[in-house]
């Protein structure tokens, strides 16, 4: 067995059928399924159920399929380790980030990346904190910057800061207020991510602690779309970015009283060490989002990150 095979089968299942996976990596059909063919006489067994639409990976081809994405990844991080034990790091870095942080933080991480490590390349993901953190386990992304609820014991993590939850609306909700209790949150029509999201997940917690029922009348799962449905005036959300992500435009966010929470952690696989070029972008990341939150003094947020790396920074309870 060798690593052209690995890689051939992977494509065609990330692909869902020959063809597809021949234009993608520029090997001739009849090639490829020829590598397939030698690949399962090897191991004695079938890894791809032929369909009208394509192929799908039978049990075997599954567990090959996971097995031989992490070796390949690692094949691919080795250039990077070696040229890192020279000094400098080297390689390129897989970076999650969830989509209510990347809009804020992906350019200026970027442009503090291009000074502090020239050599390493980021590779950003943006999605929600959940596909982000599957991403993470099965190794597709070295690090992420996600929020959290349960803390998984699968992640290494860095706690970095808490942030509240808020009401967001595009018309005034409550006039000149700030905050809004619980059980009023419960009189207006919302629109909210499904379970399991993060923020659904801990919503649902804190309803079921007060004896609250919210008004769901709709679920969206992308963040542009809900912000899109509120201004139309479909309804509110909840979300724990407040204002920044809503625009002068908006109404003033509100904070959900009691004080309802959401950590932001970066985290990393448990199983596997970061190389040294990830292991620089983490640091690096720490002492960006701490200057970050230092300068911006973002309404609602707590840093509970290290202090050694938040020189500038205080720790607040949130306003």
């Amino acid at each position: 067995m060798q690593l052209r095979h690995l890689r051939y089968f992977v494509k065609i299942v990330e692909a869902g059928s020959f063809s597809r996976a021949a234009t993608t990596i520029h090997v001739a059909q009849p090639a490829l399924s020829q590598q397939i063919a030698e690949l399962e006489e090897k191991l004695g067994l079938q890894l791809l159920q032929r369909n009208p639409r394509g192929v799908t990976p039978t049990p075997a081809g599954e567990a090959l399929y996971r097995e031989a994405s992490s070796i390949l990844r690692q094949v691919e991080r080795l250039p990077g380790i070696v040229r890192s034990s020279a000094g400098e790091p080297h390689g390129t870095v897989g970076v999650g980030m969830s989509a209510a942080l990347g809009p804020a933080l992906t350019g200026p991480l970027i442009a503090a990346a291009r000074t502090a490590v020239p050599k390493v390349s980021l590779k950003f993901t943006i999605a929600d904190s959940g596909s982000i953190k599957s991403r993470v386990q099965s190794q597709e992304l070295d690090l992420a910057l996600a929020y959290e609820d349960e803390l998984v014991p699968t992640f290494a993590r860095e706690p970095l800061f808490r942030h509240r939850l808020f009401l967001v609306s595009y018309e005034p909700l409550l006039e000149g207020a700030d905050s809004i209790p619980l059980r009023r949150v419960a009189e207006f029509p919302l629109i909210l991510p499904p379970r399991p999201h993060i923020v659904r997940a801990i919503l649902d917690r804190a309803c079921a602690a007060a004896g609250v029922s919210l008004n769901l009348v709709a679920e969206i799962d992308l963040m542009s779309s809900t912000l899109a449905a509120v201004k139309a005036g479909a309804g509110s959300t909840i979300m724990p970015d407040g204002a920044e992500m809503t625009g002068n435009d908006w109404a003033a966010p509100l904070l959900i009283e009691p004080p309802v929470y959401t950590t932001a952690s970066l985290l990393w696989s448990s199983d596997f060490p970061l190389t040294s070029a990830g292991d620089a972008v983490r640091r690096l990341t720490v002492e960006f989002v701490a200057g970050y939150v230092s300068r911006a003094r973002l309404r609602g947020v707590e840093w509970i990150g290290p202090e050694c790396e938040q020189p500038a920074a205080r720790r607040r309870s949130p306003s």
